[in-house]
């Protein structure tokens, strides 16, 4: 029997009797991390299941371009409305029970999504599901940020987006076998409901998890639970990494109380939001999610019929899965920066080769393999480092809160994506619309190299440092 370190109240240190921890446990770390992973699976289904669904509906309903637009983009509105409380209520009942209402209210949208009988109704289910991944998406990342060790905090935290690309991959492969199950009139008046009212699996599944999973250390110290967030940090770092993740905590916590909200738009922390809002908005203005919410209707125009373009797409998801699985490797050992440099210019170069395809009538095959590549460049860099670096951005008795203001502008350029493509696309054609994502690509591009810092191995609290004003 040996003392380890706990932390009172009142901010002092004292010795409690209790056997010492070498070291942490990496496999209880991933659990961790996996269980608040499930978010990801959930928005990765969601983001696939309806491209398998709306050229179905589009017949059923003989929908108009931007009525099509609204039916995908619907999940975006209640989505900015739930990552927009998110963080306020994180903050005050913790990150576990939020994902947990998330998961919820997932699960009741799922199974609404399958008996909807009109357009209306299934927007309106689509938005209440929206407010359940709003919920669960960005506090999800926040917790893995605070169970993370330091050295392990960006593949760990990416997690999310790993999880978020299965759920798109296996949905792909969902979206092609619900198509060969029937006839084309089968898939109009029935498949799509199967194809939508499957999401509620991975929401319940993700309910379970954060059932069983402790709250955040970070979240339990701040909050006055001093010893249950040791335990928690000492199963993750072991006894001597969990006496300094304390003391750091601590310290911060100290220099935050006297914080508020507010504190976000003064000197210092207003680069920091500056920052996280830039990587939110292109996180989805790069341009991925018009091939992952369209991409059965791209490759149907490109010349891929008889379901064949369900299986375009699925190729093109497979690719995102394994160059996420690259991203998450890298994220630790190459940096953040470089990766979204690497990623946002090879976007730009398969954006406009994917336009000239459309120019030019090249053969459909090739509209695939430049998708492909346009992808794999998003999924080992904007993808995956968005989500690790926005809960890195902010102290801990603000991370909830600016976490969710910046999910607010990723859902909102979602719901910018998902409305408008369909009015691009008739409009300006495939070699237009494609040109557009290469412009915004080369701007985002131009902002990490100018604005972004790099945040490899540093402790939450040394990233704090980074953007507090001199005094």
């Amino acid at each position: 029997m040996s003392t380890t370190q706990a932390v009172n109240g009142d901010g002092t240190t004292r010795e409690a009797a209790q056997p010492a921890v070498a070291q942490g446990s990496m496999k209880y770390v991933i659990i961790l991390a996996l269980s608040a992973g499930m978010a990801g699976l959930l928005y990765g289904y969601d983001a696939v299941s309806i491209s398998g669904a709306i050229g179905f509906l589009q017949e059923l309903y003989d929908l108009t371009p931007a009525h099509e637009g609204l039916i995908v983009s619907s999940i975006f509105i209640g989505g900015v409305v739930g990552v927009g409380v998110s963080g306020f209520l994180s903050d005050r009942i913790g990150r576990r029970k939020v994902m947990m209402f998330g998961a919820l209210f997932f699960f009741i949208a799922g199974l609404f999504s399958a008996f909807t009988q009109s357009p209306e109704q299934l927007i309106a289910a689509r938005i209440i599901g929206g407010l359940g991944i709003g919920l669960s998406s960005s506090i999800s990342i926040t917790y893995v940020t605070e169970c993370a060790p330091a050295k392990w905090r960006g593949t760990l935290s990416s997690m999310y987006q790993f999880l978020c690309i299965i759920g798109i991959f296996l949905t792909n492969i969902i979206n092609f076998c619900i198509a060969q199950s029937g006839s084309h009139e089968w898939g109009v008046s029935t498949g799509w409901r199967w194809v939508l009212g499957i999401g509620a699996a991975p929401a319940l599944v993700l309910f379970v998890f954060m059932l069983f999973a402790p709250e955040s250390p970070r979240f339990l110290m701040q909050s006055g639970k001093e010893e249950q967030g040791f335990r928690i940090l000492e199963r993750i770092n072991g006894t001597a990494g969990a006496r300094e993740e304390a003391k750091a905590i601590e310290a911060s916590i100290k220099l935050d109380q006297s914080g508020s909200f507010a504190e976000l738009f003064g000197p210092g922390l207003r680069k920091a939001l500056l920052v996280g809002i830039f990587l939110a908005v292109f996180n989805q203005a790069v341009g991925q999610n018009t091939i992952s919410f369209y991409g059965p209707t791209i490759f149907r125009n490109a010349g891929f019929g008889g379901n064949s373009e369900f299986l375009a797409s699925t190729m093109v998801g497979g690719v995102e899965l394994v160059f996420t699985v690259v991203g998450m490797v890298l994220i630790d050992r190459a940096g953040r920066k470089p990766l979204m440099l690497w990623g946002t210019s090879l976007m730009a170069v398969f954006a406009v080769a994917m336009a000239l395809t459309f120019m030019f009538d090249a053969p459909g095959v090739l509209v695939v393999v430049f998708a492909c590549g346009f992808i794999a460049a998003f999924a080992f860099s904007m993808g995956p480092v968005t989500w690790v670096m926005i809960p890195e951005l902010f102290p801990t008795h603000l991370r909830g809160r600016a976490s969710g203001l910046c999910g607010v502008f990723i859902w909102g350029t979602a719901w910018l994506i998902g409305q408008f493509t369909p009015m691009m696309f008739a409009s300006w054609g495939g070699q237009g619309m494609f040109l557009f994502f290469a412009v915004l690509d080369i701007i985002g591009f131009l902002g990490v190299r100018f604005l972004v810092p790099e945040t490899k191995g540093k402790r939450l609290e040394e990233i704090q440092e980074f953007f507090r004003p001199a005094k």
